[in-house]
């Protein structure tokens, strides 16, 4: 995972975890406590750091390895490896049981159809059915808690969209894999240690629709560019999608609602919440049980304003039936009564619906 050496030097302790690829995070918590995260569950494992200035210097130096400071001024970092894997660190005196990092290890092994399937975390009949929300140019957001699988669905419903279409990819850190032919990667810039030289989320979307995308893929929508993402969903850039944050579909559109009020325009709330309802076609949900398993636990429409409230209608979801004594959760994946409102499209165009 870490191609330079001085960096394996100071994570010799993990070493063994940062090559294992069963393990997806890793998550330091001081010097003496160490845990990893593997199919979905946490443990903590048996390594520690001789000190907490060895670790200190680890994670100054994983800084230094990017371009970046981590010191008394600047005691936190956000970063991206060389292999993708993303690392965030905190220093004392912001963390008081000594330096905390936390590796998010960038997966190799693509999500696949055939594997969401043989994980048990959707159906065929739900993978149909997004497959058709995308190629009928649906504006779709997946949805879901931290380490739910969002960036993994997302990088699934990439892979419906036509390999004749131009597709703008705006991310943070890069960690989606297109594989379409026609695909147009930009990264965000963090400002320098002078505060200077920041390129945005905002800042990309205002280039992208400069550049004729047939369609905008957001890594994930944080703050203030959920109003560039709306506008351009509600200016003819249908297709759109992005993850969000959020406990549930209906959540994901407040969340929206919220990032787009740190835009700082002066929108009136209702004329907001009718621009989302009007951009956002489709909700995917996901969820990491409490079992370790990721699941899409619902594929939800969003429908137009009524008194001024979001609504949604779920038309596939999962249901949990039973918590086996081994803490093994059991359910089905149900189609749910709601019609959806592009059930005509879908016919026209021929594409199934279940």
């Amino acid at each position: 995972m870490m191609q330079a050496s001085f960096l394996v030097l100071f994570l010799e302790p993990i070493r063994p975890y940062l090559e294992d690829d069963s393990v997806s995070e890793i998550l330091i918590n001081g010097s003496r406590a160490v845990y990893i995260e593997r199919k979905g569950r946490l443990e903590k494992i048996d390594v520690a750091f001789v000190s907490e200035a060895a670790l200190r210097a680890a994670a100054a130096n994983i800084a230094k390895s990017v371009g970046r400071l981590l010191n008394d001024e600047y005691p936190r970092l956000d970063a991206r490896l060389p292999d993708g894997s993303r690392v965030h660190a905190v220093i004392p005196p912001l963390c008081t049981c000594g330096t905390v990092i936390a590796i998010r290890k960038f997966s190799k092994d693509l999500l696949t159809v055939d594997k969401l399937l043989q994980s048990g975390s959707c159906s065929a009949s739900m993978i149909r059915l997004i497959e058709t929300m995308v190629k009928l140019h649906k504006n779709l957001i997946v949805s879901g808690a931290t380490s739910s699988g969002k960036t993994s669905i997302l990088n699934l419903l990439s892979s419906f969209i036509s390999s004749q279409e131009r597709i703008l990819l705006i991310e943070d850190a890069c960690e989606l894999q297109l594989r379409q032919p026609h695909v147009v990667p930009f990264e965000t810039r963090k400002p320098d240690k002078d505060g200077n030289g920041e390129v945005s989320i905002r800042d990309l979307i205002h280039s992208a629709l400069r550049l004729r995308p047939d369609r905008l893929v957001i890594g994930e929508i944080r703050g203030a560019e959920a109003i560039d993402l709306l506008q351009a969903m509600n200016t003819g850039h249908s297709g759109s999608m992005s993850t969000i944050h959020a406990n549930s579909p209906l959540d994901a559109l407040y969340r929206l609602e919220t990032c787009s009020l740190f835009s700082g325009f002066d929108i009136p709330i209702s004329a907001l919440r009718g621009q989302i309802a009007g951009a956002v076609n489709g909700l995917i949900h996901t969820s990491r049980l409490s079992d370790g398993t990721r699941k899409i636990i619902a594929v939800s429409e969003v429908l137009p304003l009524q008194g001024g409230e979001y609504r949604v209608q779920e038309l596939m979801r999962w249901r949990t039936t039973a918590l086996e004594p081994d803490g093994h959760i059991s359910g089905i994946f149900e189609k749910c009564n709601a019609i959806p409102t592009f059930k005509t499209e879908a016919e026209l165009s021929r594409l199934p619906l279940e």
